[in-house]
């Protein structure tokens, strides 16, 4: 009786169909469904989770993008020198390395061997300090960049190759004009067009993930959250997400279609 009574009140009595119309009803609403396992309204708790997701994708893309851009300049610049032959290396390793394998590797040495950082969590109980918030945001940033600082700096150098051999930048040359300020000028700026279709595209997976990133070092964030709604079968809790995530990556892309008139002057948006 008390099951039917709780299936009654989650609407699992219904069709399948029906539920699923109900559904996406109160989604165009802004209503995502309650949680079955805590009974909370999933935008709620995708709201309490949220911010620390946020914090940890904005520092790794910084990060990536800080690292990845002028280790892809000097790559390019440098070509087929020793210091471009051990970038390709290390950004192949970067690629083909599984993130949860670095990620124990780095808690065993950092934390573990060295006791340099926290294992675990976003800050230690009783000490709400930024230095110690950084300390914990070191390792999970980290790891979650790795993957994009290797990729981006590939196609940095790569498209940067590109540009360089166009005959514009060869006139530029000839004209006397210095490798810096032809590189900045012209060559850096045309180069990042497509780089950053790709740095848009990758937000994706910045947000994917931090499923794995999240989940090994404890983060409180929503990639945990999801982890835990699959474990216990929150379905309303697990679409409520993933629709979440649906609207960022729509965001983002709508963001670098908006730094593509910034870049390039021959696209317009009238």
């Amino acid at each position: 009786m008390v099951i039917d009574q709780f299936r009654h009140r989650l609407g699992l009595d219904q069709p399948i169909y029906m539920q699923y119309l109900n559904w996406l009803a109160a989604v165009l609403t802004g209503d995502f469904g309650i949680s079955f396992t805590t009974g909370q309204p999933v935008a709620a708790i995708i709201l309490d989770r949220l911010p620390a997701t946020l914090e940890l994708m904005s520092v790794s893309f910084i990060f990536a993008a800080l690292v990845a851009l002028p280790l892809g300049i000097y790559s390019a610049v440098r070509q087929y020198s020793l210091f471009d032959y051990s970038a390709t290396t290390l950004s192949f390793l970067g690629i083909a390395m599984p993130a949860f394998w670095f990620a124990l590797i780095l808690q065993l040495l950092f934390s573990v061997m060295l006791g340099w950082l926290p294992t675990s969590g976003r800050e230690t109980v009783g000490d709400a300090s930024w230095l110690d918030q950084l300390k914990h945001l070191i390792l999970p940033a980290f790891v979650l960049s790795i993957r994009h600082i290797a990729g981006w700096s590939r196609y940095m150098r790569s498209s940067l190759l590109d540009v360089v051999r166009a005959d514009y930048i060869r006139t530029a040359f000839a004209k006397g004009l210095r490798e810096r300020a032809v590189l900045l000028r012209h060559a850096v700026k045309n180069a990042l067009i497509p780089v950053v279709s790709i740095m848009a595209l990758d937000l994706a997976g910045l947000f994917s993930g931090a499923v794995i990133t999240e989940t090994i070092f404890s983060w409180p964030g929503i990639g945990r959250l999801f982890v835990q709604a699959m474990f216990s079968r929150d379905y309303p809790l697990l679409m409520g997400i993933l629709m979440m995530g649906s609207f960022m990556v729509v965001f983002f892309n709508l963001a670098a279609d908006i730094v593509y008139g910034w870049l390039d002057p021959r696209i317009s948006y009238q």
